[in-house]
């Protein structure tokens, strides 16, 4: 008997503990933010978004309009980017995001936009939210990370709307971000010099036939790699791979929040400051934080590193997945525009 009641004590334990740790995810997800979902209009198309508002305290808000970076991603980067909008709300502001064109039902694909697409795109989100009630259009600026980079200077250069950047692990110019990615995965995979050449050599081939205007055929059947590619892939990186943020950021005149990570394999941190630097120069215009554990995603090289730690934060502590202040820093940008 004393035996089978040490066993249902065990098993009530456990169920105890699930229990909890079940209580503790639901918590962890739970953010304050009020969401709704909406139909952006305007555009060459609808957008299926997520408006998510602050809770209480100033009204009407200000807003931030996300800027995703590449890939298929939908409004909320699967639930990626709820820590920041929430931390954005600490400071007053709104955030809107959509689906890219094709995502999750979205009409259109995101691989037939140009990086002229994208800035239209954002310019006439920019225009319905403002509209809408509850929203400061006085208080309207870009979120965007990556591929944003070249996005949101060419929105802010058409948008008058557009009161501030918030850029996270941007680049300058397309082909020199592919060559350091190219090379700093060689690296950290430990490549030997030949691996290497080979690599740096197949990479001058795509560029030469993108340059030539060369279609996925022509490239594929004059023996090009075309390992990991497709045809809408190839017609997306053709249509793109001349771009460069330098003219756009030259005429931006609004604050910028410049976010980067020191051990980024994606884009060149230290180019890009040193490239924002050099062409933002009017006094206090910049404001730039490193995070030097942090890669791309601002999320520490060891959690990202590990399938198994990044796993768990991303569903038991999601706040936790970023790099420390990082989330801090958004709300301590925005608060400081008011003065």
């Amino acid at each position: 008997m004393r035996r089978r009641w040490l066993l249902w004590g065990s098993l009530l334990s456990v169920v105890v503990l699930l229990l909890g740790a079940g209580g503790w995810v639901v918590y962890q997800n739970e953010y304050d933010l009020k969401e709704e979902r909406v139909t952006i209009t305007g555009g060459k198309q609808p957008l299926h978004g997520v408006l998510a508002r602050p809770t209480g305290g100033r009204t009407p808000a200000g807003l931030v309009v996300f800027v995703h970076g590449d890939g298929p991603t939908n409004a909320t980067h699967d639930t990626f980017y709820r820590p920041i909008w929430e931390a954005i709300a600490k400071a007053g502001y709104a955030s809107l995001s959509w689906d890219k064109p094709g995502v999750d039902g979205a009409p259109g694909n995101w691989l037939d936009q140009s990086i002229q697409d994208r800035a239209d795109e954002t310019v006439a989100a920019i225009d319905w939210a403002k509209r809408q009630p509850g929203i400061d259009p006085a208080r309207i600026g870009l979120w965007g990370a990556s591929q944003a980079g070249w996005v949101m200077p060419k929105a802010a250069r058409q948008s008058p709307d557009v009161r501030f950047v918030i850029a996270v692990a941007p680049a300058l110019n397309w082909l020199q971000q592919g060559r350091y990615n190219l090379l700093a995965e060689l690296r950290k995979k430990h490549a030997t010099p030949a691996e290497t050449e080979a690599a740096i050599a197949r990479s001058d081939r795509t560029l030469a036939a993108l340059r030539a205007g060369r279609t996925f055929e022509q490239y594929r059947d004059g023996g090009g790699d075309v390992d990991g590619l497709t045809p809408q892939r190839w017609d997306f990186n053709r249509r793109n791979h001349t771009s460069d943020a330098t003219d756009d950021l030259a005429a931006l005149r609004v604050p910028v929040l410049l976010l980067l990570g020191g051990r980024d394999i994606n884009v060149d941190s230290d180019d890009t400051e040193a490239g924002y630097r050099r062409i933002l120069t009017t006094p206090g215009q910049l404001r730039v934080k490193r995070y030097p554990d942090a890669t791309h995603n601002i999320v520490p090289e060891s959690v990202e590193d590990s399938e198994l730690q990044s796993t768990l934060l991303a569903i038991a502590a999601p706040r936790s997945l970023f790099s420390p202040g990082y989330l801090d820093e958004h709300r301590s940008f925005l608060t400081s525009l008011a003065s």
